[in-house]
């Protein structure tokens, strides 16, 4: 059975949105976790949907899980 792809999703940037690497390589910047899914698709992974995303412990969240998608006034991230 092949390893999982490293899959990183970046903390949420001033302007909205996070960053989606794919085994090192940037796929996009996703605003939710359909994106993040979508993502996924277009790179192979397609048994990729909201619940996989939402719960994989091959997905490293970065300044927060999968509910955070923007930053609160003071920088730090906002629970959507």
């Amino acid at each position: 059975m092949a390893e999982p792809l490293p899959v990183v999703v970046s903390p949420p940037s001033p302007t909205g949105g996070r960053r989606v690497r794919v085994d090192g390589e940037t796929l996009g910047l996703a605003h939710g976790v359909n994106d993040v899914v979508e993502f996924l698709r277009r790179a192979g992974i397609e048994e990729a949907d909201a619940h996989m995303v939402e719960t994989s412990m091959f997905i490293d969240w970065k300044g927060g899980g999968p509910e955070v998608w923007s930053r609160t006034p003071d920088g730090g991230p906002d629970p959507a």
